[in-house]
Protein backbone atom coordinates (compact mmCIF):
# COMPACT_ATOMS: atom_id res chain seq x y z
CA UNK A 1 0.00 0.00 0.00
CA UNK A 2 1.15 3.53 -0.71
CA UNK A 3 0.64 4.66 2.91
CA UNK A 4 2.86 1.80 4.09
CA UNK A 5 5.58 2.82 1.63
CA UNK A 6 5.43 6.40 2.93
CA UNK A 7 5.60 5.17 6.54
CA UNK A 8 8.57 2.92 5.71
CA UNK A 9 10.41 5.79 4.00
CA UNK A 10 9.82 8.06 7.00
CA UNK A 11 11.14 5.51 9.52
CA UNK A 12 14.12 4.67 7.29
CA UNK A 13 15.30 8.32 7.53
CA UNK A 14 16.04 8.17 11.26
CA UNK A 15 18.80 6.62 13.37
CA UNK A 16 16.78 6.51 16.58
CA UNK A 17 13.40 7.22 18.10
CA UNK A 18 11.77 8.50 21.26
CA UNK A 19 8.46 6.75 21.76
CA UNK A 20 5.93 8.74 23.78
CA UNK A 21 3.20 6.35 24.80
CA UNK A 22 0.32 5.99 27.19
CA UNK A 23 -0.54 2.73 28.89
CA UNK A 24 -3.94 1.22 28.11
CA UNK A 25 -5.21 -1.85 29.96
CA UNK A 26 -1.69 -2.72 31.17
CA UNK A 27 -0.21 -2.52 27.69
CA UNK A 28 0.83 -0.45 24.72
CA UNK A 29 -1.76 1.11 22.41
CA UNK A 30 -2.84 -1.11 19.53
CA UNK A 31 -2.20 1.67 17.00
CA UNK A 32 1.44 1.89 18.08
CA UNK A 33 1.90 -1.88 17.86
CA UNK A 34 0.30 -1.83 14.42
CA UNK A 35 2.58 1.00 13.25
CA UNK A 36 5.63 -1.02 14.27
CA UNK A 37 4.38 -4.28 12.78
CA UNK A 38 3.54 -2.86 9.35
CA UNK A 39 7.22 -2.57 8.46
CA UNK A 40 10.33 -4.51 9.42
CA UNK A 41 13.66 -3.76 7.75
CA UNK A 42 13.39 0.00 8.31
CA UNK A 43 13.59 -0.46 12.10
CA UNK A 44 16.76 -2.56 12.06
CA UNK A 45 19.84 -1.59 14.04
CA UNK A 46 18.43 1.63 15.40
CA UNK A 47 17.93 2.86 18.95
CA UNK A 48 14.90 3.89 21.00
CA UNK A 49 14.11 5.72 24.20
CA UNK A 50 10.79 6.12 25.99
CA UNK A 51 8.49 8.62 27.63
CA UNK A 52 5.42 6.96 29.14
CA UNK A 53 2.39 7.96 31.11
CA UNK A 54 -0.61 6.40 32.77
CA UNK A 55 -2.11 5.62 36.14
CA UNK A 56 0.93 3.40 36.82
CA UNK A 57 3.39 5.67 34.97
CA UNK A 58 3.04 3.69 31.73
CA UNK A 59 5.75 1.24 32.74
CA UNK A 60 3.91 -1.86 31.53
CA UNK A 61 3.40 -0.32 28.09
CA UNK A 62 7.13 0.28 27.82
CA UNK A 63 7.93 -3.25 29.05
CA UNK A 64 5.85 -4.63 26.18
CA UNK A 65 7.25 -2.11 23.74
CA UNK A 66 10.80 -3.15 24.59
CA UNK A 67 9.93 -6.77 23.70
CA UNK A 68 8.30 -5.79 20.42
CA UNK A 69 11.19 -3.54 19.41
CA UNK A 70 13.77 -6.21 20.20
CA UNK A 71 12.10 -8.43 17.61
CA UNK A 72 12.61 -5.78 14.90
CA UNK A 73 16.25 -5.22 15.98
CA UNK A 74 15.86 -1.92 17.82
CA UNK A 75 18.15 -1.42 20.82
CA UNK A 76 16.45 0.32 23.72
CA UNK A 77 18.06 2.51 26.35
CA UNK A 78 17.40 1.64 29.96
CA UNK A 79 16.30 4.97 31.47
CA UNK A 80 12.82 6.19 30.68
CA UNK A 81 10.69 9.17 31.62
CA UNK A 82 7.65 7.92 33.53
CA UNK A 83 4.74 10.25 34.19
CA UNK A 84 1.64 9.76 36.27
CA UNK A 85 -1.83 10.78 35.23
CA UNK A 86 -2.32 11.85 38.85
CA UNK A 87 0.86 13.92 39.25
CA UNK A 88 1.73 15.22 35.79
CA UNK A 89 -1.69 15.99 34.34
CA UNK A 90 -4.15 18.49 35.79
CA UNK A 91 -7.66 16.98 35.76
CA UNK A 92 -6.27 14.07 33.71
CA UNK A 93 -6.05 16.26 30.61
CA UNK A 94 -3.76 19.29 30.96
CA UNK A 95 -0.12 18.24 30.73
CA UNK A 96 1.81 19.75 33.64
CA UNK A 97 5.06 17.77 33.92
CA UNK A 98 7.21 18.04 37.01
CA UNK A 99 10.70 19.45 36.55
CA UNK A 100 12.22 16.25 37.97
CA UNK A 101 11.58 14.60 34.58
CA UNK A 102 14.01 16.91 32.79
CA UNK A 103 17.18 15.26 34.09
CA UNK A 104 15.92 11.81 33.11
CA UNK A 105 14.94 13.06 29.67
CA UNK A 106 18.43 14.46 29.14
CA UNK A 107 19.88 11.05 30.07
CA UNK A 108 17.49 9.32 27.66
CA UNK A 109 18.57 11.65 24.84
CA UNK A 110 22.27 11.24 25.64
CA UNK A 111 22.07 7.45 25.68
CA UNK A 112 19.87 7.39 22.59
CA UNK A 113 22.42 9.45 20.66
CA UNK A 114 25.26 7.18 21.83
CA UNK A 115 23.46 3.97 20.90
CA UNK A 116 22.29 5.32 17.54
CA UNK A 117 25.87 6.31 16.70
CA UNK A 118 27.27 2.98 17.85
CA UNK A 119 24.78 1.08 15.67
CA UNK A 120 25.42 3.20 12.59
CA UNK A 121 28.04 0.85 11.08
CA UNK A 122 25.48 -1.96 11.21
CA UNK A 123 22.99 0.14 9.24
CA UNK A 124 25.42 0.84 6.41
Amino acid sequence: QEHTKRWAAEIARFDGFVFVTPEYNHGLPAALKNAIDFIFAEWGNKAAGFVSYGSAYGVRAVEQLRLVLSEVSVATVRPQVMMSLFEDFRDFSEFTPHERHEAVLVTVFDQLESWAAALKPLRQ
